[in-house]
Parts: C-alpha cells; structure tokens; sequence
C-alpha cells in the first residue's frame, strides 16, 4: 500500500496554539530551525487512544529545548493537553504523535535571541516502524562508519534534529547494503546505539548488557524495558561494550518509541536468535502500553 504524502494528507495539525487544517501547517524557508538545526522534537506511541508515557515525553521535550536555549512559550500541562486534543481530533486510535519545535524567520544568522519559538503537534495512525515480518525473525543491522559524537561536542541528551543527520546518513548506508537498520558506535569505539533506538544484548546466562547511555539519548521505552526485566527477576548490566564482545552474546533486540521491541538476528558478521526472554519482554510491553493509565 501506497503511503500518502506527509504534506498531502488531511485533517488537523495542532500548530502554535490553533487548530489550522493539514495542508496550511507551513514555515517560511527561511526559518532558523531548518538552516541552523534549532530545532527540538518528540516522537510518541498512541495505544487504543491513549498516547503512552506523555508526560515522560513533554518533560524531555522542554529537557531537550532547555539545552538548546529554547524557550517553549507555553506549560507542560498545555503541551499535554494539545497532544489529548489533536489525537482526539484526528480520532487516532493507534499511530504516532510528534511534537516539534523550532525558532523562526525572525534572524537567518548563526544568533537567534530575536527568533521566535514556534510549536507543532501532529498525529497520524501508525503501525510497526519495521516490517512485522522482518521483527518476528529479527532484522539485520550493518556498523555504521559514523559514530556517536563526543559527549562534549553536542547536547547528546535531546532529541535535537541536528543530532539525526548521522543517523539518517547511516541508515541510508545500511538500506543500500541489505540491511535494515545501522549500529552505531561512539567516540571511543564502544557499541552505542541504532540510528533510532536503543539496544540490549542477552548472554547466554540469561542477563541483559545495554550500553551506558553517556553519549546517546537514554530512551523512554529503554528505560521502560529495564524496569520490566527487573520485574522478572532479569539480571540488567549497563556498562560499556565492545563490537568484539558481540560474539559472547546469544539474543539482541533494539528499544525505542516507534522501534518498540524489536529482535536482531544479525549485527554484521555477528548472529543472534529470537529467544524467549526477548519474545516474553515484548509480549509485556505490549500488555504495559494498552493500560488505560500506563501513560
């Protein structure tokens, strides 16, 4: 099936504190957020109407705006509650839900104190990031030639555009060779990160090792997934990992909001089965994300 357009599709786009119809959502060209990368986002999951974890997600949207010098014009509690709004308007029952925001045409120069804050709320249905076929055995991942950047480098804890170019860069690599997704390292050569998610490894002991999130953004469903596996008795390691330690490992899987749960049978020369542990986390998480009151 055919995918429509983000700019062609049709109903609401909660934008600056309005409700303008889908097609009108638009910027002038030369916004700061598009030429200077001043511009924050979040990415959200709507289960059976309910949009999971929002409040976890509004707080590091204004984390991730705070440490751009960003000052989002409007509450925690609004920014909530446009979310609620804008599912309830487009009567999305299971899809996706991104806020974004970035300053405006006011200056096109590398300062922007006189640029104004502009914020967007869309949503729109959405199923597995993945090919479901691709996640019931397990998707494939390259090494990325890029790696992670210092962590004195880039504001590496916000979900800022800026900090996605090397990421789609990757993916675009991964895609040319076969594979699905890309596996980033850091400076040091540690195992990071996927281009948009987190990822665990599962010895053949039964515990999990996941690297430490000191470069990379500590997801939201990364976080969720370690409290779970804490809750059956799971053995959950963070430290640092070497790409040769790779082999020591028997299962693996990526995290993230729109990654969900996501088994890996392949990271290079290196292969993995779908076990148990991984195949019973993801059953749960699944059972925790269509609570009524999870979020």
């Amino acid at each position: 099936m055919e995918q429509i357009p983000f700019d062609k599709r049709t109903g609401k786009i909660w934008f600056n504190n309005e409700l303008v119809d889908w097609s009108s959502a638009k910027v002038h060209v030369l916004n700061h957020g598009l030429h200077y990368a001043s511009c924050v986002f979040e990415g959200e999951r709507v289960y059976d109407g309910n949009i999971f974890k929002l409040s976890e997600h509004t707080e590091r949207l204004f984390h991730s705006a705070k440490r751009m010098e960003i000052k989002i014009p409007y509450s925690q509690s609004e920014i909530n509650q446009a979310c609620n709004q804008i599912v309830s308007v487009q009567n999305v029952e299971n899809g996706y839900v991104r806020p974004v925001v970035w300053r405006g045409s006011e200056m096109m120069a590398i300062s922007a104190q006189k640029n104004k804050t502009n914020v967007a709320i869309a949503t729109w249905e959405w199923g597995s990031y993945f090919d479901p076929k691709l996640k019931l055995k397990g998707i494939k991942l390259n090494i990325s030639k890029w790696k992670r950047p210092n962590p004195n480098s880039v504001p590496w804890d916000t979900k800022a555009s800026g900090l996605y170019m090397i990421c789609t860069l990757s993916k675009h690599e991964a895609e040319s060779q076969g594979f699905t997704d890309s596996l980033m390292l850091d400076h040091e050569g540690n195992i990071a990160e996927a281009t948009g998610a987190n990822i665990f490894f599962k010895d053949k002991e039964g515990s999990l090792h996941t690297p430490i999130p000191d470069s990379f953004l500590d997801g939201i469903t990364r976080r969720c997934v370690i409290d779970l596996a804490k809750s059956k008795k799971i053995k959950v390691i963070e430290r640092k990992i070497k790409p040769t330690e790779m082999s020591n490992f028997v299962g693996c899987f990526l995290t993230g909001t729109a990654a969900e749960i996501t088994p890996v049978s392949q990271i290079d020369k290196f292969n993995f089965s779908v076990c148990n542990i991984i195949v019973d986390l993801s059953e749960s998480y699944q059972l925790l994300v269509r609570k009524k009151n999870a979020a």
